[in-house]
């Protein structure tokens, strides 16, 4: 995933992976429709977009000048993308797929680890993700992978899966060990958002140290950082909002459940 250049053979291994995860959910959201079972398509739908934004900005020549085709490619791969992988429920796809045995109790067991708990506590994965960011774009790190393409591919696939983790964090739509509270979440997200805001607004100023771009390119890519971080973020929060306002609507029927059962 380089800075505006031709793809090469990192690029396309990344973007080739991605393709073989969206045919591997596909395939399994099949599988479980034929034996019956419910799964929404429009998970399908979301795993499928996602997956393609993330192998487009992959391999793709994306438009712009260099640095801002490079920011378009950050919010594909870290934020956007992820946000629809995520609503796709994936883990809990597989979960459902595969049969009682080894492999899934396993499974279940790694995503319900302490360490899991830990690395999706919205303020450690805040941290990770966001913080990676400023070291990327606020130390000469991005310089130092600009003609090495592995190593560039490397650093953009950190991007991805702490993207992951951050959403996966705020979300929390697939099986936790641990419930974080939605004003936890909704704290997070609102303090990663201005740090979010306020590097766009520093690269505005001035570009990764070691790097040099065109003025109007990058103040454009800032600008594209700034808002569609913006637009990403109000996903995020719409997602936590609903899942709260269901959970509440649960959480009233067991009530009068319970209360229509008490004799009067």
């Amino acid at each position: 995933m380089g800075t505006g250049h031709q793809a090469g053979p990192a690029q396309w291994a990344a973007a080739i992976a991605m393709a073989g995860a969206v045919a591997a959910y596909l395939a399994a959201a099949a599988r479980l429709r034929r034996r019956g079972d419910a799964w929404p398509w429009l998970r399908d739908l979301s795993f499928t977009t996602g997956g393609t934004a993330v192998a487009t900005a992959a391999a793709a020549q994306l438009p712009g000048g260099q640095f801002t085709s490079h920011m378009l490619q950050h919010l594909l791969v870290g934020m956007a993308g992820p946000l629809l992988l995520v609503l796709a429920r994936p883990v809990t796809l597989v979960l459902r797929v595969l049969p009682p045995g080894r492999t899934r109790r396993t499974l279940l067991a790694v995503v319900q680890s302490r360490l899991a708990a830990v690395l999706v506590c919205p303020p450690v994965a805040a941290l990770i993700d966001f913080g990676g960011l400023w070291m990327m774009y606020r130390t000469p790190l991005l310089a130092a992978t600009h003609d090495r393409p592995w190593v560039h591919a490397l650093l953009h696939l950190r991007v991805f899966a702490a993207g992951m983790l951050f959403t996966t964090a705020l979300c929390r739509l697939d099986p936790m060990r641990h419930r974080y509270s939605l004003a936890l979440r909704a704290g997070t997200l609102v303090v990663a958002s201005a740090a979010h805001a306020v590097l766009a607004k520093s690269l505005w100023a001035s570009p990764p140290p070691g790097l040099v771009f065109p003025a109007a390119d990058l103040r454009t890519g800032a600008l594209l950082m700034y808002y569609g971080g913006d637009l990403v973020e109000v996903g995020l929060a719409l997602v936590i909002v609903l899942g709260w306002y269901a959970e509440t609507g649960r959480s009233l029927s067991r009530e009068r459940r319970r209360m229509d059962a008490v004799p009067g």
